[in-house]
């Protein structure tokens, strides 16, 4: 039994630009950012807490700076990995970043309509 007609179909399917994705996902990382962030103080502001203990101490000792500076560390660390990967794999570095970010927004969504 031979895989090889599937693999050239799953290929051709899935076949996208590294460099076209990577910056797409670089897109999703920002607007994670902007996402995780307002809906983060949004619930601050409504009386839920930060469940991060280093988001909740950057929040408690610095506001908005402190959580903006969190995700200006996390980024910086990203973009400085970045050439250390070959080409093809520089995707997982934004994808990296999107992902959590994007669960914490979705996550803070479902515990503001919770409370409002």
């Amino acid at each position: 039994m031979s895989s090889e007609g599937a693999d050239v179909y799953l290929r051709h399917a899935i076949d996208v630009d590294p460099v076209r994705l990577e910056r797409l996902l670089w897109i999703v990382v920002a607007l994670s950012l902007v996402g995780d962030v307002v809906t983060t103080f949004a619930g601050l502001h409504l009386g839920l807490a930060e469940s991060n203990p280093v988001a909740r101490s950057a929040i408690s000792g610095y506001g908005l700076a402190g959580m903006l500076a969190l995700k200006a560390v996390a980024v910086a660390l990203g973009v400085a990995c970045r050439p250390l990967l070959p080409r093809p794999y520089r995707v997982v570095i934004p994808a990296g970043l999107a992902l959590p970010w994007t669960i914490a927004t979705l996550s803070n969504l479902v515990l503001i309509s919770t409370v409002v």
